[in-house]
């Protein structure tokens, strides 16, 4: 492998092996493994049973809900016409995944370099959070080969739900072309980098503008359904306002939750400046959290004081709706603020966990468990409609850790094009027999000690 040194630190050049020769695309698909080495390793980790069985049982019913039609698979009906993928799947994914257009203007726009070692990671899980979303859209609506047809065929721009598609399609794109700085450095191919660069500011303002408006539109699709959401739920003055604020907090939190858990079951693909920055990391995201939940709870009672609802809070609907700010506001507020005043990391991450599944259940209790409040039967999703829901879910994991165990989000990779050649350097670490050992940057890992899928 080539070494370098920059700033009188001594880094590697990632994309060569020992021997100086390139990584091949089969190589870094099985981490430096043979495909034998690599299935070893995959069947060692109980975590993918469970996964093939969840893949076992929910893809044939994925691919039966488009055979036999959508009330194959669940008891939605013009009573109840939001069930869980959208309910679960469109509207509680979208929210968690607006970490990317928020640290994308901390980095970009506002300077915040001392973010980088997280922004990736932020603008990679609201990559797949909205990716993930569109899947549950298709699978909800069926035809996805039509998809292009009411976006570019039959127009409807009095439609929110059309506005919703076209931000969603765009900002995607916009996504992908941030998160493609990682892959082209993956594949090495620098010159794409360096144009993905030269637009970087371009794409961090689309992304700004395209999911502000997304995220309020969202929420002003239930101003088409007046009355049928519970009062405490709707406000027709304040309904894309709730939705907007309420995913900020949601897509910081979601970060602080998806880096905890990489950070403890993927340690050796996290380079020592991830995991340096981390805690410090996770107190300023903590921080911007709870200024968004303080926002979004002063915005919830200005909206119950302005439609005066205070009545309902007696009732059994008002008892589950203080039982959802208290786990999913209320509670982390306090948290976060402990944690943070007393630089307490894992008090703050269990926070961050409790605000992830406040926004959750918000969304699910405003799509689906007080819709059309009134009627005496509520609806209880079919079991077919949960395990692909769950399926779909156990997807989103697996791409998102196929991801981060290849591409440099958790590491720095650094390559000849950045920096000046020297000498190669005699290895000081003890040798291994039969060692092969994977330049990330600055961090290494063995065949033998790598615990990978």
């Amino acid at each position: 492998m080539k070494r370098y040194k920059k700033e009188g630190k001594e880094l590697v050049d990632s994309m060569y092996r020992k021997n100086e020769r390139k990584w091949t695309l089969k190589e870094k698909l099985f981490l430096g493994l043979t495909p034998q080495q690599y299935m070893a390793q995959a069947l060692r980790n109980p975590f993918n049973w469970i996964l093939a069985a969840i893949f076992a049982v929910g893809i044939p019913i994925i691919l039966g809900r488009f055979f036999f039609g959508l009330s194959w698979v669940t008891h939605s009906s013009c009573d109840y016409p939001w069930g869980m993928f959208l309910g679960f799947g469109l509207f509680a994914m979208v929210p968690l995944s607006s970490s990317g257009f928020q640290l994308g203007t901390t980095v970009e726009v506002f300077g915040r370099h001392d973010f980088e070692p997280i922004e990736r990671l932020g603008l990679l899980n609201g990559l797949l959070g909205y990716l993930f979303a569109v899947i549950y859209l298709l699978v909800d609506l069926g035809q996805p080969w039509r998809l292009p047809y009411p976006m570019v065929v039959s127009f409807g721009p009095a439609a929110v739900l059309f506005l919703v598609a076209w931000h969603v399609a765009t900002y995607l794109s916009v996504q992908v072309a941030e998160v493609s700085s990682a892959f082209f450095e993956w594949i090495g191919f620098p010159v794409g980098k360096r144009g993905v660069r030269k637009i970087t500011l371009g794409l961090t303002v689309a992304g700004i503008i395209l999911s502000t408006l997304h995220q309020g539109a969202l929420g002003a699709l239930f101003t088409y359904a007046p009355g049928k959401v519970h009062p405490l739920w709707y406000s027709a003055s304040f309904q894309w306002l709730h939705f907007f604020v309420s995913s900020l907090p949601g897509g910081l939190c979601m970060v602080i939750a998806v880096s905890t858990i990489a950070v403890k079951t993927m340690t050796w693909r996290c380079d020592d400046r991830f995991k340096e920055n981390l805690d410090r990391l996770t107190i300023s995201l903590a921080k911007g959290a709870s200024m968004g939940l303080a926002t979004y709870l002063t915005i919830k009672l200005i909206g119950i004081a302005h439609d005066n609802e205070w009545e309902y809070l007696a009732t059994g609907w008002g008892q589950w709706f203080m039982l959802e700010m208290f786990i999913g506001v209320i509670a982390p507020l306090v948290l976060f603020a402990y944690g943070i005043k007393n630089r307490l990391v894992g008090v703050v991450r269990f926070s961050a966990f409790m605000t992830v599944f406040g926004v959750v259940l918000n969304r699910v209790n405003t799509a689906m468990i007080t819709f059309n409040w009134k009627l005496a039967e509520r609806e209880i999703p079919h079991w077919r409609e949960a395990v692909i829901s769950l399926t779909i879910f156990a997807i989103y994991i697996v791409v998102y850790r196929f991801i981060l165990y290849r591409l440099p989000i958790l590491y720095a990779w650094k390559t000849a094009d950045e920096l000046e050649p020297v000498a190669e350097t005699a290895r000081t670490a003890k040798a291994y027999a039969g060692e092969e050992r994977l330049a990330v940057g600055t961090s290494y890992k063995t065949n033998e000690e790598a615990s990978f899928q």
